[in-house]
């Protein structure tokens, strides 16, 4: 994830590069369907989609920004907010739900001392729940980052928080 004091002028560059490959023209039919792929790619370079980004692929894709903003609130795995460096998701979709995945994100709340959709004021942890993850068979799910963790319970909830911890722990030392 950037950060603010990282050089968005050099991100910009990377999701222009990124877009030139695309050939993308106003003309082309295609651009509409490259949106989605873009603010991937957008997301993954700023850490999230400020208004700032969202109007810079609007103009790039030669659409209006509310086609874009549009796309972006529509899907759950969009965010206009910064989120920490750890982003702990909770699957409430109903699979894990049935399964306790309440209780689970209610441990997580607890430990981090954050609510659903908050970020921990050091930047290092976020705390979100969402619906469903495609990974029923793994209920309750928790996914950081993008790793999956399956069939979590809320006596887990600890140990996932400490291996990310240690993490954090050895980059900085």
């Amino acid at each position: 994830m950037t950060t603010v004091t990282e050089d968005w002028g050099e991100l910009y560059k990377k999701l222009d590069s990124f877009m030139a490959s695309l050939s993308i023209t106003a003309r082309d039919p295609r651009r509409k369907g490259h949106l989605i792929k873009v603010l991937h790619r957008a997301q993954h370079y700023f850490g999230y989609l400020p208004e700032e980004v969202q109007k810079y692929v609007a103009e790039k894709l030669f659409l209006q920004h509310s086609e874009v903003s549009g796309v972006i609130s529509f899907y759950n795995y969009f965010t206009t907010e910064p989120k920490g460096k750890y982003d702990i998701s909770v699957c409430t979709g109903t699979a894990c739900y049935v399964k306790g995945s309440d209780k689970v994100l209610s441990e997580f709340e607890k430990l981090l001392g954050l609510k659903d959709g908050e970020v921990a004021e050091d930047g290092v942890f976020s705390l979100n729940s969402l619906r469903c993850v495609g990974a029923c068979g793994l209920a309750p799910v928790v996914i950081v980052n993008e790793k999956v963790h399956g069939r979590i319970d809320n006596k887990d909830v600890l140990g996932v928080i400490a291996v990310y911890k240690n993490k954090e722990g050895a980059e900085n030392e």
